[in-house]
Formats: structure tokens, C-alpha cells, sequence
């Protein structure tokens, strides 16, 4: 038996363990990239897809948390989660060609999407407040992928990319084994879990038809820039893409509980909220994408020197992101949203200075100053979710978020990887990337605007 203070150990490690692996995964394969597309033979448009596909992957499997908890409990669905992580880590670590590592790191963002409301829901409990959690951890979880670079930095310096998922065998071997000796400490409210059939079974036809049409429309548009937008691998899939997500839509209004309630989406307010989320979500994950490749690749520097530039941008999401909620009680929400993508949009036109003999800390300071903006766009919009749909809401936010990131990357990455091709070279394809993500950050500023001009985030609840 565990003592007390062991025990309270061992529910943190847990707890945070699944999370913060989770997160770091979503970016740790950011300074990879180069690495993975040497060792794999493989263009950057490919590597692109372990990055990508994992974070769609995870916002699919968003959707389906909230029934897995409801029909088995927790608990159970996190210890089980844990296990999976950890065996496609393992998977990962020794893919032997890229097509097998992007199938193992869409299966690894599937079985990790749980982690993480799943952890914050034993922590917060039915209170509604982190009593287990201490401040500094809740930092670490929202940190987590902004420092996720920096870390893989280091690991690829030490032992080469595929340790960045090696690592996470052991760490996730022993998260499960701390998870398991919850016991009754962190079991589920399985209350609904006895409704075996009727409107409490799962909509997996709604889900197949929601991951294949966002599936295809990242397709489409990362060939988009290879293959050209007019062409038949282009619109092919878009074209089928979107006609399965217009599919989801009616089917989902008849459904008691669609795998991703939509409804939401049909308050204006709320719906500028999700938008407003998703950009931020394409300029923050393209850019975190494309500098540690042009860092390695244009100015020879090493993996672990890119990670260790993004070092910053991890402190700086942090404090950001812990000093949101206070800016907001101080300044309206609209207000604060467009001053977070003005920042957004100044740091991304930043790029523009950068080119092959640019000096490393001036690379470090621009993606520090852009993640200046997360604590002022993407906390304020969490923090306005209406509290009595907060469940479904929280779900839609973060799948937007991540499906949103995901679809960044991949538009960002083809148009790079076009543009280095062409006489103008890899400086000219960073500038012009640089110019199009600031483009929609001033996009987001302006639709800003129309959030309301209260400090009272409960409008959005109207």
C-alpha cells in the first residue's frame, strides 16, 4: 500500500503524465521534419502528414470521448489510452519507411485524444475546481506543445528522431502503472453508462463521416499546391470531402447525440468564437511548422539548436496563457482578441527579416512574440463557452482547434515546399508564407471586431 504523500504522487504523475505526452506529441515532431524526410527519403509535403495527420486525428477522436467515458467509465478509458499511447509510440519509433510512420502517428493522435479532457475532468472533478492540480502543473499542460519543439530538439541531438517517440515508452509504462493504483480515487460517474442502446449509442457512422470528409479535405488541399488546384487530385477530394461533411450536417440534427454536436454552431456569437479559434489556429501551427524547417534545412543548423530557439516561445505561452484570463477581467473581449491576432499578425510579418544568415536568437524572438498571442485569443475564446453547454462546447473548440492546425500545416507546408522549388528558393517561399499567415491574422482582427464589447464573456452564452 502507498503512504499518503506517496500516493498524492503518484495521482499527479497519472494525471499529468497522459496529458502532457499527449501535448507534447502534437509538436514535437516539428523539428523532426528535416531529420524524418533525410533519414525516409521523403519531401517535406510527405513528412508533413506525421505532423498533420496526428492532430487530426486526435480532433476526430475528440468526438468520441465523451461516449467512451459514459459507456465504460473514466477511468477505465484513460488507463486504456495510456496503454495504446504508449504502444504506438513504440510503433513510431521504429517505422521503417514514412507511410508506416504517418498511419502509426494517426493511430497514436486516435488513442491520445481521450488523455486530455478525460485527465482535467478526475482533476477538476464535480466542484469544478483543480484542488489536485498544482498551479504550476496546469501551466505545464497548457505549455506542453509550445515547449514540445524544444524538447524534441534535444532528443534528436542525443540519440536521433526516432528516440522522440522511444521516449515515451517508458514514461507512458509508468503512467499506466500510476493510473493503475487509483483505485476508487479517480473512477467515473457511470450513472449513464447503463443505457446500452437507443439515443445513448454511439454515432459512428456520424464520426466515419466526419473523419473522412475532413480527411479528404486535407488531402485535396495539400496536393492543391504540388499538384495544382485545378486538378483532378485536388478537387477530387475536396469536392468529396465537402460533400460528406454537408452530409454530416442534417444527419447530425436528427441524431440525439451526434458524435460532434453542432448546434452550438448556430448561435452567431459562438460561431465567430469557433472561427475566430480556428485561424489563430492555422497562423500559430504553420509557422511553429515552417521555421525549424527552414532553420535546418536553409542555415544548416542542427535539430537540437532549433529546438533550443523555441525554448522561449514556451515560457512565453505559459505566462500568456496564466495572465489571459486576468487581461480579460481588465479589457473587453473584443478588445483583447484584436490586440492578440495584432500581435499574431505584427510577429508573423517579422518573417520577412528572416533569411540563410539570419542569427538564431532574432528567429527565437519572433516565434516568442507570436506566442505573446495565444493567452489573448485562444484562453479568452475558451473562457467565453457558454457554462451550461461547456461539455459539447469545449469538445467542438478543440477539435476546431486541432483540425484547424492540422489543416495549416498541410496548406502552409505544399505552398512552402512549391515556392522552394522555384527560382525564388526556400528564403522567398519562407517570405511569402510568412506574408500569407500574417494575412489571415489581420483577417481574424478584423472579424474580431464583431465579438461583443463587454468584459462579461457570458454573451457568448446568448
Amino acid at each position: 500500500m502507498l503512504r499518503k504523500r506517496e500516493a498524492g504522487v503518484v495521482t499527479q504523475y497519472a494525471m499529468l503524465a497522459g496529458p502532457l505526452l499527449s501535448m507534447l506529441d502534437s509538436s514535437v515532431v516539428n523539428v523532426a521534419a528535416e531529420p524524418i524526410a533525410r533519414s525516409l527519403h521523403a519531401s517535406l509535403g510527405t513528412v508533413q502528414w506525421a505532423v498533420s495527420g496526428y492532430l487530426l486525428a486526435l480532433g476526430t477522436g475528440l468526438a468520441g470521448t465523451a461516449y467512451l467515458a459514459r459507456r465504460f467509465g473514466t477511468l477505465p478509458v484513460y488507463r486504456a489510452s495510456l496503454v495504446a499511447f504508449t504502444a504506438a509510440s513504440a510503433l513510431c519509433a521504429v517505422a521503417p519507411g514514412i507511410g508506416a510512420l504517418i498511419g502509426f502517428r494517426a493511430a497514436q493522435g486516435l488513442v491520445a485524444a481521450p488523455l486530455v479532457p478525460l485527465a482535467m475532468s478526475m482533476l477538476l472533478g464535480k466542484s469544478g475546481k483543480a484542488r489536485s492540480m498544482s498551479p504550476v502543473a496546469g501551466i505545464l499542460l497548457f505549455a506542453a506543445p509550445a515547449f514540445g519543439p524544444t524538447v524534441g530538439g534535444a532528443l534528436i541531438g542525443a540519440a536521433g528522431w526516432r528516440l522522440i517517440f522511444a521516449i515515451n515508452v517508458p514514461f507512458g509504462v509508468a503512467a499506466t502503472w500510476a493510473a493503475r493504483q487509483l483505485g476508487g480515487s479517480g473512477r467515473a460517474d457511470k450513472r449513464n453508462t447503463g443505457h446500452r442502446s437507443g439515443k445513448s449509442e454511439f454515432d459512428l457512422f456520424g464520426l466515419a463521416l466526419l473523419a473522412a470528409g475532413l480527411l479528404l479535405l486535407l488531402l485535396g488541399a495539400s496536393e492543391g499546391g504540388t499538384a495544382g488546384w485545378g486538378s483532378a487530385f485536388c478537387l477530387g477530394p475536396l469536392l468529396a470531402g465537402a460533400v460528406l461533411l454537408a452530409a454530416y450536417v442534417p444527419w447530425a440534427s436528427r441524431r440525439a447525440r451526434p458524435a460532434l454536436d453542432l448546434s452550438l454552431a448556430r448561435r452567431p456569437v459562438a460561431a465567430l468564437a469557433m472561427g475566430l479559434c480556428a485561424l489563430a489556429s492555422v497562423v500559430t501551427w504553420a509557422a511553429v511548422f515552417l521555421l525549424p524547417v527552414f532553420v535546418q534545412s536553409v542555415q544548416g543548423r542542427s535539430a537540437l539548436a532549433a529546438g533550443l530557439a523555441m525554448a522561449p516561445q514556451g515560457l512565453v505561452t505559459g505566462l500568456s496563457t496564466a495572465l489571459g484570463a486576468r487581461v480579460l477581467t481588465r479589457f473587453t473581449l473584443r478588445s483583447t482578441v484584436c490586440c492578440g491576432f495584432f500581435v499574431l499578425g505584427v510577429a508573423s510579418l517579422l518573417v520577412e527579416v528572416v533569411g540563410a544568415g539570419t542569427p538564431l536568437w532574432v528567429v527565437s524572438l519572433i516565434l516568442a512574440g507570436r506566442s505573446a498571442s495565444i493567452g489573448l485569443i485562444i484562453s479568452p475564446l475558451l473562457a467565453a463557452l457558454p457554462p451550461e453547454r461547456m461539455e459539447d462546447a469545449s469538445t467542438l473548440f478543440n477539435v476546431v482547434n486541432r483540425v484547424a492546425g492540422s489543416f495549416g500545416i498541410g496548406l502552409l507546408a505544399s505552398l512552402y515546399a512549391v515556392l522552394a522549388r522555384s527560382a525564388g528558393g526556400p528564403v522567398y517561399a519562407l517570405h511569402v508564407s510568412g506574408i500569407v499567415i500574417a494575412c489571415v491574422a489581420g483577417l481574424g482582427a478584423v472579424a474580431a471586431l464583431a465579438l461583443p464589447a463587454v468584459a462579461n464573456t457570458s454573451v457568448l452564452d446568448g
